[in-house]
């Protein structure tokens, strides 16, 4: 199938072209892409040979119409007017002087007849035998000459014919693309009035509800498959959702116990939030005193600024109206957009408030550490409110380290483990008592109107002492007003954190951004519940600033709405910080907005692999504001990269069409394997690598800079 029909294909479809194709055993295949995997099972081992080699073939089939469909759009930016029109000035140059040769090739033909005629005067002349010879020779030479122009002029017409013939294709491509710039135009016009009309709106009437449009926010599923629909899906401004449930702060002084006489009400002693929750007291500390207390610990001094970004000029234009629809990881973009760090290193920014699962680790009660858990996955988006330019995608094979052993307990280690789609592995241990791994694929589309990230993948976080296994998955990220206006990013979704040990579950909902709502902006709310169904606590604060915990002390169900659901009423004691979010360092606003930890991520150190990111030299020259530099590197890294896929794709053809197995690329510090819990197929840590550097024996990395 081509992209476009793909694009439009059932439920259940998966892409050959990024597929993984693995065996389990000698009967079962396991098929997977992105967060989706397929387990079939053959009959026998000779069928499950004959489909794993279908597959294949299928495979490569898939990848070479991807590459041909790739070379017809290109990563080229296609011939601007003024070359097409330098193109039609060049043929007609042609054409005149294929006249000119062509009158040429006359007079060539008319005096070489005239000398062929004085040349047979001579030779019926009665010379000496010696000088009847010599005219013959020049005779034939004459002629040669003739038959050569001749052959010349030929030459030279059917070249201009050929010319012709792709003027007619080059006429064609212009005509599209005046018509492509019209239609980019007249949509623009048409935002840019919706885009006035709304803030005249907004000004006129800051206090209106009444906007009958719904939301349609892109969630996931619990299971994380991404849905088809979800590439096609329009984010509309919506009025206040009505929340799932109501929460009353209780008097624990005050509050006493009844009878649960209420349909579903559940109860909870107030005094266990004072006896049992002895680390929620520990956490209800300032962010800030806890920087503080991080400061009077013995450390390696870290770099605190980097370069100013400098204020470069770009025509936003040229480059964004050959990107509508297409995957944006294989758009070739200027460092303009982006930010010196790589996609990898963002990823490592999840660990910045790391100290929430330290304090998770000292919890007793499973329902008390899924709180921190969820301040946790919520801190994680802290950092991307201001920070609208986009990382460097990674190399294949490139890795990123950030080794806290000393200063913080943990070492944490990414590599690119796919291309396309693009996919990053992440392992992290902690001596404090806890392991986080994830393989995440981002998939990414560029609608004109707005940017949609949605990253796939499961995040996997288990406690040593207890067992306690936690999985969850991430919210979809977009990028509001690409054409018209400033940039701002919102989170919208739901995440489902589960605890595959005790089953607990909390249920995070990030609320999307709305002009017309009197919510405050970039919330998020969730309930912490066991795996009886019964809520112990109350998540709620924003994803920008901080995460507060409330304890339920009673919940009863309240009222039917509108809409015909059931609101469950939560009598809670007053809500603890469980996070807050770090102050921006001094003069953020010219760093790209890093956080300090960000400021970090990419300052050079000694003995890392060849492979990790500080050592991209793109990236190292964009961050010293080199950025002209920094493209014509940038396009020497991707076509290196091109270069190697194509000799890797070629190898794979010929080894089907011998009958052999081809593995393809296979990732350096981590394997692919079925994970127990969730049944996908994902990329844990093989470990070596920390070996390796204490050797510093990196003969098997790959030279990818």
């Amino acid at each position: 199938r081509t992209q476009a029909e793909m694009a439009h294909t059932c439920r259940g479809t998966i892409n050959l072209s990024t597929a993984h194709i693995d065996t389990e055993d000698s009967c079962n295949i396991v098929l997977s892409n992105g967060g989706r995997t397929y387990h079939l099972k053959a009959n026998s081992e000779v069928e499950r040979q004959r489909w794993v080699t279908a597959l294949e073939l299928a495979k490569a089939k898939a990848i070479r119409m991807r590459n041909n469909q790739s070379d017809d759009s290109g990563d080229e930016e296609p011939a601007s007017q003024s070359d097409k029109s330098e193109l039609h000035g060049t043929l007609k140059t042609l054409s005149s002087k294929l006249e000119d040769l062509s009158t040429c090739n006359d007079l060539i033909a008319k005096h070489g007849a005239a000398l062929q005629r004085s040349l047979s005067e001579l030779e019926n002349l009665k010379l000496p035998a010696e000088s009847g010879e010599k005219i013959k020779a020049v005779n034939e030479r004459a002629t040669l000459f003739r038959i050569t122009s001749n052959a010349m002029i030929n030459a030279c017409r059917d070249f201009l014919d050929l010319a012709e013939t792709h003027s007619r294709k080059w006429q064609r491509a212009l005509q599209y693309e005046r018509e492509q710039r019209i239609r980019l135009e007249e949509t623009i016009e048409q935002l840019a009035k919706q885009h006035n009309s709304l803030e005249r709106a907004c000004r006129g009437a800051p206090g209106t509800t009444g906007i009958a449009s719904t939301a349609k926010g892109s969630v996931q599923s619990a299971k994380g498959e991404a849905s088809d629909e979800d590439e096609e899906t329009e984010y509309f401004d919506a009025m206040e959702d009505a929340p799932a449930f109501i929460t009353v702060t209780a008097d624990p002084k005050h509050h006493r116990r009844s009878g649960s006489n209420l349909s579903g009400a559940s109860e909870g002693h107030p005094e266990d939030w004072n006896l049992e929750d002895s680390v929620f007291e520990s956490s209800n500390q300032s962010s800030y005193n806890e920087s503080t207390c991080k400061d009077l610990l013995p450390k390696k001094r870290r770099r605190t600024r980097i370069p100013d970004k400098p204020n470069y000029s770009l025509n936003l234009w040229s480059i964004m109206k050959n990107c509508i629809g297409k995957e944006l990881s294989k758009i070739p973009m200027p460092v303009n957009f982006n930010e010196p760090l790589s996609m990898l290193q963002r990823l490592t920014e999840d660990l910045e408030y790391h100290e929430l699962l330290d304090k998770a680790v000292k919890c007793e009660s499973s329902t008390e550490q899924m709180c921190f858990v969820a301040a946790f996955s919520v801190s994680s988006y802290s950092t991307t409110v201001h920070r609208t330019a986009k990382p460097f995608n990674p190399l294949l094979g490139e890795t990123y380290e950030l080794d806290r052993l000393e200063e913080f307990g943990f070492r944490s280690l990414c590599e690119q483990v796919s291309h396309h789609p693009p996919a990053a592995a992440h392992h992290v241990y902690s001596r404090r008592g806890w392991t986080l791994w994830q393989e995440i694929t981002i998939a990414s589309k560029f609608r004109g109107k707005y940017l949609s990230i949605m990253p796939l993948g499961a995040i996997h976080l288990e406690f040593h002492s207890s067992g306690n296994h936690y999985v969850w998955r991430k919210v979809t990220s977009t990028v509001h007003n690409i054409i018209v206006g400033k940039l701002w990013i919102d989170q919208s979704g739901e995440i489902e954190i589960v605890n595959h040990k005790s089953k607990d579950k909390c249920q995070l909902k990030f609320t999307p951004y709305s002009y017309f709502s009197r919510d405050v902006p970039r919330k998020v709310t969730g309930v912490v519940s066991d795996a009886d169904g019964k809520a112990h606590y109350v998540m709620s604060g924003t994803w920008d600033e901080k995460m507060e915990c409330s304890k339920i002390v009673q919940s009863t169900h309240g009222s039917t709405s509108t809409e015909g659901k059931q609101k469950t009423v939560y009598q809670t004691l007053a809500p603890k910080v469980l996070w807050k979010k770090y102050p921006l360092p001094e003069n953020a606003e010219n760093m790209y907005f890093f956080s300090d930890l960000a400021l970090t991520l990419n300052e050079p150190e000694e003995r890392v692999a060849p492979t990790d990111s500080r050592l991209r030299p793109d990236q190292r020259l964009m961050e010293s504001g080199r950025w002209d530099e920094a493209n014509v590197e940038k396009q020497r890294l991707e076509e290196k990269q091109r270069a190697v896929r194509r000799r890797r794709e070629a190898e794979a053809v010929e080894a089907l069409e011998e009958g052999k197995d081809y593995e393809g690329y296979i990732p350096l510090w981590f394997e692919r394997k079925v994970d127990a819990v969730t049944g996908e197929l994902i990329c844990v840590y093989k470990g070596g690598y920390w070996e390796a550097k204490e050797k510093q024996d990196w003969s098997t990395c790959p030279d990818i800079f």
